[in-house]
């Protein structure tokens, strides 16, 4: 049977990751869509007979399995809460909260609504990704990684709420990092990172010709964006793994690179690709595996741009059947905004007048 479904929220990511891949999918059926802008609902082309309701409370546990939650970061845990308290399962874009108090609210919907959390993960589905995963036992006791997605031009557009710190918790951070944060826990396994040092910087954030043109974003006011469009740290996780991450929306680069790194005693792995859907890719993804000072290089799947989010959906059905399911979601991403926290906490003390998100810094991710 097809799991009855609700897309809320009808901006980029429902309209053009979501909406289109879950009606095109044979186990899910789309029942309701859901945006509180009238502008929004009025401009979607809906399905004959699928009601498009201005708010998510119109969606109850007795219609609807699965509420697939893609509307603006500050109302993830607000609106995610309210459906799980009320029994509806959830699928939330990332990132899926924003404070760790934002994730203690949703494990208490969680238990109290009997519903389960999943969290919105497409990068540890790629194809390549896939292909360094299986590497990772090559390379003996790992002991370093490097993570970076830098765009070339990339940042969403100015006056939007993704520039604008209230509505986005943060910026190429809580964007980009947390896409990086996920697939570092997904091919090294999850684990508390016990040393933080980062820093910020916001040198293109404002310009207008370093926006990310491809996105089909929504004209937003003419407004100045709070956040950074830069993040560079060095992290320590529990298990002993050092961690360099760099996240950036714009840079002096010409294409958009996503690199991740694992140096392990018996080797070291490397992939470089492009995530997302930018035009200025790479031409193709390449994996190499490096020994005793000789580099060959790894076949990975040749796959269409996007196809992990598909491939995302294709588990998602059975996971959300699964009893051990309930509270792993929850677990992961109150790891991930810890060490966010921690990350902006020590970007503050570096340049106090930056004016990056505040956080707790006590040199450790608890």
């Amino acid at each position: 049977m097809s799991v009855r479904t609700a897309v809320v929220g009808l901006g980029w990511a429902g309209r053009e990751l979501w909406a289109p891949r879950l009606r095109a999918h044979a186990d899910f059926d789309v029942v309701a869509l859901v945006d509180t802008e009238a502008a929004a609902r009025a401009a979607f082309e809906a399905p004959p007979g699928v009601p498009v309701h201005p708010a998510a409370d119109a969606l109850s546990a007795a219609d609807v399995d699965l509420a697939v939650v893609a509307v603006p970061n500050h109302l993830h845990a607000e609106v995610a809460g309210a459906l799980l308290g009320r029994g509806v399962s959830v699928f939330l874009e990332k990132p899926v909260c924003l404070t760790t108090a934002e994730a203690d609210a949703l494990a208490a919907a969680e238990r109290a609504g009997g519903a389960t959390l999943l969290a919105g993960s497409a990068a540890p589905h790629r194809g390549d990704v896939a292909a360094l995963a299986a590497l990772v036992p090559d390379l003996g006791h790992v002991r370093h990684a490097e993570l970076s997605w830098v765009r070339a031009r990339g940042v969403p557009r100015a006056g939007g709420w993704f520039t604008r710190r209230g509505e986005a918790g943060g910026g190429v951070l809580f964007d980009l990092g947390w896409h990086l944060f996920d697939t570092l826990a997904a091919l090294l396994g999850p684990a508390p990172f016990t040393q933080v040092v980062g820093v910020t910087s916001s040198d293109f954030v404002n310009a207008p010709a370093w926006g990310a043109a491809w996105r089909h974003d929504r004209p937003g006011a003419e407004a100045a964006g709070d956040v950074e469009d830069t993040a560079r740290g060095f992290l320590v996780r529990a298990d002993g793994i050092s961690v360099g991450l760099r996240a950036g929306w714009a840079s002096h680069e010409a294409l958009d690179v996503t690199r991740i790194q694992f140096a392990g005693s018996a080797g070291t792995a490397e992939l470089r690709c492009t995530f997302g859907f930018s035009p200025h890719r790479d031409p193709e993804p390449v994996l190499t595996l490096t020994r005793e000072g000789t580099t060959t290089r790894v076949p990975v799947p040749d796959e269409p741009i996007g196809d992990e989010y598909r491939r995302q959906l294709d588990g998602l059905a059975a996971v959300l059947k699964e009893p051990d399911s309930r509270g792993r979601a929850i677990a992961e991403a109150r790891t991930t905004v810890r060490v966010i926290e921690d990350f902006y906490a020590s970007a503050r003390s570096a340049h106090p007048r930056d004016g990056v998100p505040a956080g707790r810094w006590t040199g450790e991710s608890q």
